[in-house]
């Protein structure tokens, strides 16, 4: 694997339209949810980019505390392809995306917004879920947090 971190004005072409397209192809086709995945904060984003092969396969993106959550990090967008999958890439991408957050925040509590069929994988992360669960484009999500809870 080849991981790549930038920031949006630092993306490529070609990279942003393979990352918005692997979005696409699992949240909005696989997933079948017709939602705007082009929510205009991208451009407010760290992402991380990871190749196998030269195919784009793994992505997150990871905001700042302050930029969304007044006092958490967020990491969000976590998708791998669907061939892909149950090779641990997935786990290596949160671990990386977990890395980055400590690296340039500190020991701040990083929040996700969780399918929920995806507990068990995020808990094995180190992540706690809290609250109530809600629709998220018509998908079961909770919030789940990192370090300690809100």
């Amino acid at each position: 694997m080849e991981w790549l971190l930038k920031k949006y004005d630092e993306l490529r072409l070609n990279e942003l339209y393979e990352l918005l397209k692997l979005r696409a192809s699992v949240f909005v086709v696989e997933q079948d949810c017709p939602y705007l995945d082009l929510d205009g904060k991208d451009p407010r984003a760290t992402h991380i980019l990871g190749y196998q092969k030269n195919n784009l396969v793994a992505y997150s993106r990871i905001f700042r505390p302050g930029a969304f959550e007044k006092t958490h990090a967020r990491i969000g967008r976590i998708v791998i392809h669907k061939q892909s999958r149950r090779k641990g890439i997935g786990l290596e991408l949160v671990q990386k995306s977990i890395a980055f957050c400590k690296e340039h925040f500190g020991n701040q509590t990083i929040k996700i917004s969780a399918q929920v069929h995806l507990k068990n994988f995020y808990n094995q992360c180190g992540f706690i879920e809290k609250g109530e669960i809600y629709l998220e484009d018509g998908i079961p999500h909770f919030a789940m947090y990192l370090n300690h809870t809100p």
